[in-house]
Order: structure tokens, then sequence, then C-alpha cells
């Protein structure tokens, strides 16, 4: 059974689970790849070691993809902070590793932080692979990644009565 993200997000079967480097190489990430009903395929942070906020949204690779034809060049991963819903700035930059370590982008000679994309046929070789071998991957809930959003309990309440509390939910 397949994961179910949003109301208006398919379910997406969890084709691949890896691990790599961030781009500054000082923590580790554990992502996911997955694939809906029609194969799209997506991708999503999953943990940090390094304990940096991120947010653990499934982004599409067409999304990625035409983000990265639509950037000047070089590519950074400012470029790809478009596609998230999510506002923490690692995001970007933890998807850029991702893609690096699948090898769909790589540094550009001479630059520590500007990419480009190179030919992504391996990459897709290998995940059409993963997709018709009908391999489905159950993970447990994210217990490490730390959600964008405010809690109730950090947001502070004015009480307009002293005998009614009313409590507060973030959106």
């Amino acid at each position: 059974m397949s994961e179910t993200i949003s109301n208006s997000t398919p379910a997406i079967r969890i084709i691949k689970v890896a691990s790599c480097l961030t781009c500054t190489g000082k923590a580790t990430l554990t992502y996911h790849i997955g694939s809906v009903a029609d194969n799209e395929i997506h991708f999503r942070v999953h943990s940090n070691t390094g304990g940096g906020l991120f947010s653990a949204e499934w982004v599409s690779l067409n999304a990625i993809k035409s983000a990265l034809n639509n950037a000047t060049q070089p590519i950074t991963s400012f470029t790809l902070s478009k596609i998230f819903k999510g506002k923490s700035t690692n995001t970007p930059g933890f998807l850029m590793a991702v893609l690096k370590s699948e090898g769909l982008v790589r540094n550009l000679e001479g630059k520590i932080r500007g990419y480009e994309q190179i030919d992504s046929n391996a990459f897709m070789s290998e995940i059409n692979a993963l997709i018709t071998s009908d391999v489905d991957i159950k993970v447990a809930s994210n217990k490490t990644a730390t959600p964008i959003t405010k809690s109730a309990t950090s947001i502070k309440v004015k009480k307009s009565s002293p005998a009614i509390e009313t409590p507060i939910v973030a959106k």
C-alpha cells in the first residue's frame, strides 16, 4: 500500500531509499525517490544528521527539471526554492545534494555552489527498472524532520477572559 501525502497529491510508492552527504559535507541526508500511478518520479528529503530544518514534502522530477531548465547559469540551489511549498532555506540545498548524488547535476569546474545538469539516462534506467519491479518500500514516519510551520505551543495567546482559554492551532 502506497503512502498518501495530501488530498491534492496522489499516493506515492517509495521505490528507493538512499543517503548522501549535504553539499557542504557536514551532514548525511536520507532521501526517498517515489513513483505515482502514472510513473511520475518524486523526491523528498527524509532525515538529516546535521539537525538543520527542512521540508519533507515530495517534489516531482518534472518540476525539478523545469526549474533547472529555466535557471540562469550557473545553477544554484536557490533555483529549486520555487518548487517547494515549505519555506526552509535548507531544503533546496539538500535537494541539490540529492540530485548530485543521483547523477542528475554536477559541480561546475571551479565553482563551489555552481552546478550544471548532466545526462539523466543512467538515473532513468535505474528508476525505470525499480518502477517495473513493483518494489514498494515501507518506511516509518519521519520523526527527524522538523516541521516548518509554527506549533500551537510557540504562539502566545492573549486571554480575552480569565475563565475561558481557547487553543489556537497554527496553519
